[in-house]
């Protein structure tokens, strides 16, 4: 596809209560889909697990994040479970004139941020199946103590009524089946009548243009 053709990309924003899935939503859907990048967030929690620095997460101090906060460097930011996370402006601004789209894994609070400003945002809300499997799913963890647990649920019992707010939602009972829910929404937004007209204009030239039948 030439460049004149390739319209801006796509911000695909997901969002889900914590340990719904949408993390390993995310990162099946990045492997299956082209011209579909990740932004990384920055937080100021420690890294978990087998989490690497620039990979998982950018990892800061609260000192450096507020710092990069108050300079307008967040498209948005938000505090969860007691940590901030921020997605960087910049960083989603240049993979999107690129035209490739950029897919964020962020909370409710950061959603309705990022909407605020690009009301033309890609929502999708991953719901588990049951408030049951959902803890479950936090409790094989073996990640979280039991005061991170308890609020995490509690979050969750909370966050889950936004999900009307959304403009796509994905219950996450199998994961083959909601990756391919959520590619599908991906696919389908990048073909819009909107968003096709750049490429749809050179094709119907070759025939005549728009006015050769009127």
């Amino acid at each position: 596809m030439s460049n004149e053709a390739q319209p801006r990309g796509n911000l695909i924003v997901v969002s889900a209560p914590s340990g719904a899935g949408k993390s390993s939503l995310v990162e099946a859907v990045l492997k299956s889909v082209d011209r579909l990048k990740y932004s990384i967030s920055y937080t100021t929690r420690k890294a978990r697990g087998q989490e690497r620095d620039g990979v998982e997460y950018c990892f800061v101090d609260k000192e450096e994040f507020l710092g990069m906060r108050d300079h307008g460097e967040f498209l948005e930011s938000a505090e969860v479970h007691g940590f901030l996370y921020g997605t960087h402006r910049a960083t989603v601004g240049r993979i999107l004139s690129e035209g490739s789209d950029v897919i964020l894994d962020i909370d409710v609070q950061g959603a309705r941020q990022i909407v605020n400003q690009m009301p033309d945002a890609v929502t999708v809300f991953v719901l588990p199946p049951s408030r049951e499997i959902l803890e479950s799913r936090l409790r094989m963890r073996k990640l979280n103590d039991p005061e991170d647990l308890e609020l995490r649920l509690k979050n969750a019992s909370r966050e889950v009524l936004s999900y009307s707010s959304f403009k796509y939602v994905i219950v996450n009972d199998d994961l083959e089946r909601a990756t391919r829910e959520l590619e599908a929404v991906i696919i389908a937004e990048r073909l819009l009548l909107g968003r096709q007209r750049q490429l749809v204009k050179p094709i119907i030239d070759s025939f005549g243009g728009d006015g050769f039948y009127a």
